[in-house]
Order: C-alpha cells, then structure tokens, then sequence
C-alpha cells in the first residue's frame, strides 16, 4: 500500500474504534480508541495461537512494519500536535508558572533520566549508557495525552498550567537529552562524536535553536495575521507556520519540538489578547481543534498496533513490572526535587506532589524514540519495556488521574474547612 492507502485506512479504523467507543465503552476518546485497538490487536494474536495456520497476524504485522511509527510521528504528526497544544495554553499563566514549569521541563528530565536509567541497570544488567537511554526515553510526559486528560478534570488553575506547560517543553528537552544519550552509546550510528563538550553543544543548539526559530516564526505569522485578518487565510498561514517551521528546525538542525511549542504559544497570545476578529478566533480555534482531536485518535490507534513489534515472554515479567515502578518512582523524583527547590507555597500544596506524579502520562514520543533506536541485542529489551510502561500510564494512569484529582482537592477543601485546634 502507498502512503495514502495507509492514511486512508487509518482514519476509516480510527473512525469506527471511535463509534465503538462512543457507543459502548464512553471513555476518554483517545484511551477508548487504544484500548479497542489493543482488543483488536490481541484478539488477532489469539487466533493465530489458535489456528497457526492463519496468516492474519502476519498481514496486521506486515502492514504495522510499513506504518514506520517513528518518522510519521516524529518527522509529520509530532509538529502539528505540539503546535496545537501549545494553542490553547495562556502565556500570562504561564509566565506566572516559568520558573516550576522551567525546573520541572529541564531538571525534571535529568532526574527521572539519572533515576530511571541508574534503576534499569541494576534491574536489566544493561550497559549504562544503554539504561540511561531508556531513562530519556520514558522521562518526557507526552503532551497528547496529559493535555487530552487534563480536559476532563477540573483541578487548580496553577496546578493545571504546571503539568500543561512542563509537558509541552520537556517533550522538547527529553528529545534532545535522548539524541545526546544515543549518540554517547552509539556513536557509529548517530553519526556524532561522544563527549561532554559535544553534548553540551548539541543541547544548547537544538534547544536555544528551536526556540529562536520559533519566536522568529512566530511573530512573523502574527504581523502578518494581525494585517490580514481573513480567517481562511489566517488559519492557512497558521498551517503553514506548524509545518512548514517544523520541516526548517529539521533541516537547520534545531529542535523543531520546541520550534512548534514556541510557535504556537505566540499564536495562541495574538487569538487571547482579541487582537483578531471574533470569526478569525473562532475558525482557527476550530480548525486547530479538529487536527488535535483527529491526529490523536490516529496516534493512540497506532499505539494500540504498535503491539505487534513487541515481544513479550514469561522472562520478560519481572522486567515489565520492574519497568512501571522504576517509571514511578523517576516521575516522583523528578517532580518533587524542582518543587521542594521552589518551596513555594503555591507550589507545596498537598494534591501537587500525588497530582503531577500520577498525571504525567508518557505516549507515542516514547513509543517513537525507542523506534528509531539502532538495532542491537538490547533494542527488543528497550522497546518492550518502554511499551508497557506507555500502556500502563495511558490507561491505567490516564483513567484514574481524573477521580484522584477529585478526591484530593476534596480533602484538600475539607482540611481547610476544618476547626483548628
């Protein structure tokens, strides 16, 4: 099949998982199209064990090759989705978050990379900078699924723009710091001289880089929006600044993450402040809501597939579960060592720490990193436990995070309420 082949029988699967969960399952959108996907995936797995002569999973596992999940959501889908979040996210809430957002983006990444990576060697028996790796790769909360949960949940405005902000920017760290990681333990193929100085170079580059492109990307499309003021017209010129600055970080050799969060911030500022017509917000509010909503369902579809390159044996268990708490217990320090350094109270309040732990969901950037990784003997090891750990934190995290935050803020009001002795 060609690529629009592909395309096309994404979008028909993604539309019919989506009835099926509208109609009887009426979860979240994205979870509840992971989930059948799962379903499916697994229920083609059982009849092959069943009837071997099948070659059913062969033709699924054929066509998830041929997907290339890696490039299509680093290379295509990643910008737009990126640029999309970073839309909706105020920067005057943010501006009032920068310093914990920026802790949490930057120092948060190392922790959990430093925390899970040094885990994964005492567990695994990895190489170090094999298990450093799979810190990096589980350290980014996706910002598709943190934004998508954080719709359906009604916590404290700051606390809401914390996990926001630091999931669209470490997104962009964890990204780079991985590069940094692979080209240090495979040197030959990442093409890249291992050294501190060389990594501390490529950081500042891609990161300092992506968010010069993006400011410069951005107030550009804005002057040229605010003249123009004809929403067909603006929300084309916001496309083309989601693409088209992405495919110029590429090829510049910056973080086009970072580009497309900047970006959109800067577009998301000119909408807010009502420096456009009523009918220009509301188009391109709309239309930018449509290609988050549709790329997701697509993305967690393609997660659901993803099953088929795993491989998973009764060995493996104790690595799987091992993998979870590791993934834990890194988020817990990553998020509780930029706070208590704060020492906010603002920031120290009781559902902060619990809230932002459980609610800093990993997705497809993870799934797509460990993708792309050179193969080796430990490839298969990095892939299976990154996947689970996805799995685990979409679903299992992604559908009680919501109820926590819930229960939390209602002790948190009750304690307030409470007589002091």
């Amino acid at each position: 099949m060609d690529f629009f082949q592909i395309a096309s029988l994404l979008v028909v699967i993604a539309a019919l998982f989506g009835v099926i969960n509208h109609l009887y399952l009426r979860l979240p959108p994205s979870i509840g199209i992971l989930l059948v996907a799962l379903a499916a995936s697994l229920s083609v797995m059982g009849i092959d064990a069943l009837f071997p002569q099948s070659v059913m999973r062969e033709a699924v596992t054929g066509m998830v090759a041929r997907l290339e999940f890696s490039d299509a959501l680093l290379d295509g889908m990643l910008g737009l989705l990126l640029f999309a979040g970073a839309l909706h996210v105020n920067i005057s809430d943010l501006r009032h978050e920068g310093r914990i957002v920026l802790l949490l983006a930057t120092l948060g990444v190392v922790i959990s990379t430093l925390v899970a990576g040094l885990g994964f060697w005492a567990l695994a028996g990895a190489p170090i900078l094999i298990a450093l790796v799979f810190g990096a790769l589980i350290s980014p909360t996706d910002p598709v699924a943190v934004l998508g949960v954080l719709r359906s949940t009604n916590m404290p405005k700051s606390l809401e723009t914390k996990i926001a902000g630091e999931s669209l920017f470490n997104d962009g760290v964890g990204y780079v710091v991985f590069l940094i990681l692979v080209g240090l333990a495979f040197p030959a193929q990442a093409h890249m001289d291992a050294g501190f100085f060389n990594a501390v170079f490529l950081f500042v580059r891609e990161a300092g880089g992506g968010a010069l492109v993006g400011l410069v990307l951005g107030w550009l499309t804005f002057k040229l929006m605010v003249r123009v003021d004809d929403y067909a017209l603006d929300v084309m010129l916001t496309l083309a600044l989601a693409l088209g600055g992405y495919s110029l970080s590429v090829w510049l050799g910056v973080s086009a993450p970072i580009m497309a969060v900047v970006a959109g911030l800067m577009i998301g500022e000119v909408l807010s402040e009502h420096r456009m017509s009523e009918l220009t917000r509301t188009q391109v509010d709309m239309f930018w809501h449509l290609i988050d909503q549709i790329l997701n369902a697509i993305l967690f579809l393609m997660i659901g597939f993803e099953i088929f390159a795993v491989t998973f044996s009764h060995a493996s268990f104790g690595l799987i579960v091992g993998a979870i708490v590791l993934s834990l217990i890194a988020r817990l320090a990553a998020v509780a060592i930029p706070l208590y350094l704060v020492r906010s109270p603002a920031d120290l309040t009781p559902e902060a720490i619990p809230i932002m732990t459980w609610g800093g969901l990993k997705g497809g950037i993870s799934v797509a990193l460990v993708l792309s990784l050179p193969e080796t003997e430990w490839t298969q090891v990095l892939l299976t436990a990154v996947y689970v750990v996805v799995i685990f934190s979409i679903v299992v995290q992604g559908l009680t995070v919501a109820p926590l935050a819930r229960a939390l803020s209602r002790r948190a009001r009750a304690a307030q309420k409470a007589p002091r002795a």
